[in-house]
């Protein structure tokens, strides 16, 4: 199992964000019933007042768990993840990923 992180970078101004979350939110019953697909999940930073949290309002980052990285590659290569990228390219200056696995000591 796989567990990635994708830090997604938009332009400066709501309406960017608000741009690439729509976009993710009328994907994200086609991904979750992709064969291989755990866990599909946008995330903002939470609006709390604490001085240990780092926050940044032009970020949104995709939790995703796939069973493997053919698993992976097939999604990044699906017409809905293809017309998700067309469809934000005006809004996202960077995409972060990170693909990460389990410890040996987990």
């Amino acid at each position: 199992m796989l567990t990635i992180i994708a830090e997604i970078r938009v332009h400066e101004g709501q309406q960017h964000k608000t741009k690439v979350m729509h976009a993710f939110e009328k994907i994200t019953p086609t991904v979750l019933a992709e064969h291989g697909c755990h866990g599909y999940e946008l995330l903002v930073d939470a609006d709390l007042d604490v001085n240990y949290q780092a926050k940044d309002a032009n970020v949104i980052t995709m939790l995703e768990y796939w069973e493997s990285i053919e698993h992976l590659n097939a999604h990044m290569q699906t017409a809905h993840m293809q017309a998700y990228q067309a469809e934000v390219k005006d809004a996202v200056v960077d995409v972060k990923i990170r693909i990460l696995e389990k410890s040996l000591f987990s």
